[in-house]
């Protein structure tokens, strides 16, 4: 049994990380050792928060852990929210909030009378540090913003967000076990696994 820190609060990706990475990994929170301070996540980039947030979790403890950060781009807001993506209506991170934002700028850009892509993506940037050496890992998943927020599972902007692979289905509207065959998190953390799970066979 692997024994690593997900440098979160948000039970929901650690939900996520547990049923991505299945048995062999035995996952902590900063709150199991005690850590209840704010994680840093000061960058410019995706990548600089995810590593911010590791280092931050592997300095106070010195263990093995990884940390992701993820920014839903959108086409026609420029990219945005992006880095942004947590609290884009504010320092409160009520998604809520973030999603009225998104789907209101893009109403707006589209009573300008203009042709409005809503083409979308999420992007998720997942650091690992291992046994004092770092390593990256990258998903994506495509899609769309709805006109509206639809369902009622997952977390984040899921409830406006259509996957490429589920037309007409927000990733709210899909099963956990849909959404994590595609969702770019999904993606980043089965390549962290697959590492991992090399590094044991070669130790073995």
């Amino acid at each position: 049994m692997t024994k690593i820190v997900f440098a979160t609060g948000n039970r929901g990706k650690l939900r996520e990380a547990s049923e991505i990475l299945g048995e062999g990994f035995e996952l902590y929170t900063p709150a199991d050792f005690g850590i209840t301070e704010d994680i840093p996540e000061t960058g410019d980039t995706l990548e600089e928060n995810s590593r911010q947030k590791a280092e931050f979790i592997h300095s106070l403890k010195g263990c093995d852990c990884f940390a992701d950060d993820t920014g839903l781009e959108v086409d026609a807001l420029g990219g945005a929210p992006g880095v942004y993506t947590a609290r884009y209506a504010g320092e409160s991170k009520d998604f809520n909030l973030n999603m009225d934002k998104v789907l209101h700028e893009l109403s707006l850009l589209e009573a300008s009378g203009e042709a409005v892509s809503r083409r979308a993506r999420f992007r998720s940037v997942v650091t690992l540090i291992l046994d004092g050496k770092t390593y990256t890992f990258e998903g994506v998943m495509e899609g769309e913003i709805a006109r509206e927020k639809s369902g009622n599972g997952g977390f984040g902007y899921d409830p406006i967000f259509i996957p490429l692979e589920y037309p007409g289905m927000t990733a709210a509207d899909i099963t956990e076990e849909q959404k994590n065959e595609i969702s770019h998190r999904g993606k980043a953390l089965r390549a962290m696994s697959e590492f991992l799970n090399r590094i044991k066979g070669t130790q073995r």
